[in-house]
């Protein structure tokens, strides 16, 4: 802490400020310093360290004076710190708030985090070193009131905060900005789905002069778009109509990926591959849910299922409990005993309905399990 002079809240000519940061304490190596939590300020050529309730109590230290510095992890009880290690006092140093001091290095105690920035921040100009290339000249005070004259430099902790907001208030445009365009995005989004719902009109009714080549591309066009006429509460309204509705597209659109995977996807990636294919119009986990129970009532190819553990599919009717159970009994007796990720890698299924057709074939008294520290394993059932 010797190292440390006394300063004010100017910055210097040619100085420049980087990083503020609150909630900051001071150690003097490791013992904690007689002062309270401050604002720790980074420029260019200092390390400016304010006390936050006598402003005027400001300290500063060279950065040409650190040595090197390093991360101190938080621990319980303890902040993350930054320990900075320093060069001997010059025998020409301005006074400071410590004549003397057994330790060669501070500590930089982060109350409120930031620690992690900072530091980055301060790596960067130790790396650049531009208090060598632009010299500090006299600080320069705030401007008297009613001066007139050229521009004159906004410095001092006023001149930070006033940069501060102006970054603030620049973030703000720029995130204005961002959404107007996402507001524009949506607007053509919607202006997309119109036009492929009136592509989709035009190959059903086969209206005007489209050859059958020209057909395929515009059905392979509306597939790399998604579903071309998404079901809506706009378009269907609420309730017990736009879940039937929403039942029979999802009827048509599943098929397809359920014959791929088994004839059985969890619920969580249906969800994720419906609100892929319908683009802006994304679905709601109830919507979907309650379209899924209503698949037996329709007579649709597909149900919803409910594992004992809660775990929710979509599967085919076609898809028979005796085939899984059958599936994972031969699996099982050909490898001698199996998990539930050797079972999912074997079938490519996930691991999470690959557990739920081993417990189900356990259910039925087919397997019988090894519970250990190494994990569940399934084995044929001998008994």
């Amino acid at each position: 802490m010797d190292r440390f002079t006394w300063t004010n809240s100017h910055l210097e000519l040619n100085e420049t400020y980087v990083i503020e940061q609150g909630g900051v304490r001071l150690y003097d190596g490791d013992e904690k310093a007689k002062l309270n939590v401050g604002t720790a300020f980074l420029t260019t050529h200092r390390l400016i360290w304010s006390d936050i309730k006598y402003e005027d109590s400001c300290l500063s230290i060279p950065l040409s004076q650190i040595i090197f510095f390093e991360e101190e992890a938080a621990r319980i009880g303890k902040s993350a710190k930054i320990v900075i290690h320093l060069h001997p006092a010059p025998a020409n140093k301005e006074p400071g708030p410590y004549k003397k001091s057994k330790f060669s290095y501070i500590k930089l105690s982060f109350k409120e985090h930031g620690q992690i920035e900072f530091y980055r921040r301060l790596t960067e100009e130790m790396t650049l070193k531009r208090w060598e290339n632009t010299p500090v000249s006299q600080s320069i005070p705030p401007p008297v009131a009613g001066s007139r004259g050229g521009h004159t430099r906004a410095v001092g902790i006023v001149g930070i905060e006033r940069k501060i907001e102006e970054k603030r208030k620049e973030m703000d445009k720029n995130i204005s900005e961002a959404f107007e365009d996402l507001s524009k995005l949506m607007v053509k989004a919607k202006e997309m789905v119109e036009l492929s719902r009136s592509i989709a009109n035009k190959i059903k009714d086969k209206q005007g002069d489209i050859t059958e080549d020209e057909t395929i591309r515009f059905k392979s066009y509306l597939l790399s778009m998604g579903i071309a006429n998404p079901v809506t509460r706009e378009t269907h309204g609420s309730g017990t109509h736009y879940h039937l509705q929403l039942a029979k597209q999802l009827g048509d659109m599943l098929q397809a990926p359920l014959e791929e995977r088994g004839g059985m996807m969890a619920l969580t990636e249906v969800y994720c591959l419906v609100n892929r294919a319908r683009g802006m119009e994304l679905l709601s986990p109830e919507d979907l849910v309650n379209a899924c129970k209503v698949f037996e009532s329709l007579k649709l190819p597909l149900r919803l299922r409910v594992f004992d553990s809660g775990v929710m599919v979509v599967q085919l009717q076609s898809h028979s409990e005796e085939e899984m159970i059958a599936s994972a009994l031969d699996n099982v007796s050909d490898k001698g005993s199996l998990t539930a990720e050797e079972f999912a890698k074997l079938l490519g299924l996930s691991v999470l309905l690959s557990k739920e057709r081993l417990l189900l074939a356990e259910k039925m008294g087919h397997l019988c399990r090894d519970d250990s520290v190494e994990g569940l394993r399934f084995y044929p059932n001998l008994f």
